[in-house]
This record gives C-alpha cells, structure tokens and sequence, in this order.
C-alpha cells in the first residue's frame, strides 16, 4: 500500500468478539460525554476533562473535520450487546515513507480491566499489519498509566524505553513510556 489514507475510503469498520470499531457520529454525544467528563478518564491524556456538552459537541466536530480532510479519524468503540459508544482509538500519527503508525486510544472507565480495549488494540493491530502492510505499530503513555501499558503489553507490545520531559500535559513536563510492535511477518527468527 503506498498511503494509509487510501484504506479509509471507505472508512473501514472492524469487529471484535464484544465491539464494532466505526465512525464517530453525532448521536454517540451522549455516551462520549459520559466518560469524557469523568475526571480518572482524562488524567492521563493531552485533553481537559469534559466540562460540558460543547465540549464533546467542539471534539466530535473536530473528528468530522478529521474524517473530510485527512480520512483517518478516530474509530468509536462501540459495545455490541448496549450499543454505547465506550471509547475511541486510533492511528494518531503515520508515516507513510517509514511503514508506521502510532496509535492511541482511551476508554470509559466503566469497561476498565475487562479486556475491552485490548480486544480492540489487537484488532485495529490485525488490521495495521495485514491491510495497511505497517512494519511498526507504537503507542506512548504516562508511567503511572497502568491500564494504558497493560493493554500495549497484553496485545504483544514491547517498551523501548522512557522519554524524559518529553511532552507538556496540562502545562507541565511529563516523561512517557514508548511501546511499540514490529510486524511479526518481518521478524526475523
């Protein structure tokens, strides 16, 4: 494939056992402001805490624009059985030249240490490897962000190391962890 882009015309929806992984739409509102307003949800992301509708309804028009102008957008993790919007994830930044993405993704804590958001990981991951024809997958997080590690080294992630001072959260320094993942058709044994 000679751009990731061209494999989100049309945009592509995947499945897993519990989730449809699709695009964001303006009815998922509600339930994406459900978790975006909880606090614990946003401590470790670039984004404040939802303090309002507006400010799902400004995200979810940002993702629009997204979808129009770059095609890649993120995906909306929607629960099979409920029907609700629990999450998003997405290939965040890619290089097309290079073969590689980096992914990112958050979940309500509702559906937290339930397998969910590696189900979802490992699918969008398939689907990095054997549609888009990525030699490397990578994700970064807060140190203290467990849950976010857990889920990278649950879907075969490897950390490559720790990047002091690396990006400003919320007005101040933090270091992150890199994960990443190499295509395991291109590993050598």
């Amino acid at each position: 494939m000679n751009k990731i882009e061209d494999a989100f015309e049309p945009f592509p929806e995947l499945e897993t056992d519990r989730t449809r992984l699709r695009r964001i739409r303006w009815d998922d509102l509600e339930d994406m402001y459900n978790y975006c307003s909880v606090p614990e949800v946003s401590k470790y992301t670039v984004w404040n805490v939802h303090e309002s509708r507006e400010d799902t309804r400004r995200f979810i028009e940002f993702i629009m624009q997204r979808y129009d102008q770059q095609k890649i957008g993120p995906w909306g993790i929607e629960d099979k059985q409920s029907c609700a919007l629990i999450g998003t994830c997405s290939f965040i930044q890619w290089d097309n030249r290079s073969q590689k993405a980096e992914l990112g993704y958050v979940l309500s804590n509702r559906y937290w240490n339930r397998g969910y958001m590696t189900e979802a990981i490992g699918r969008v991951i398939e689907f990095g490897f054997n549609r888009l024809e990525l030699v490397r997958i990578e994700a970064k997080c807060h140190p203290d962000n467990a849950g976010s590690f857990r889920v990278m080294e649950k879907t075969g992630m490897k950390q490559e190391g720790r990047l002091r001072s690396y990006l400003k959260v919320k007005d101040r320094f933090e270091d992150i962890l890199v994960y990443s993942i190499i295509n395991p058709s291109l590993v050598q044994n």
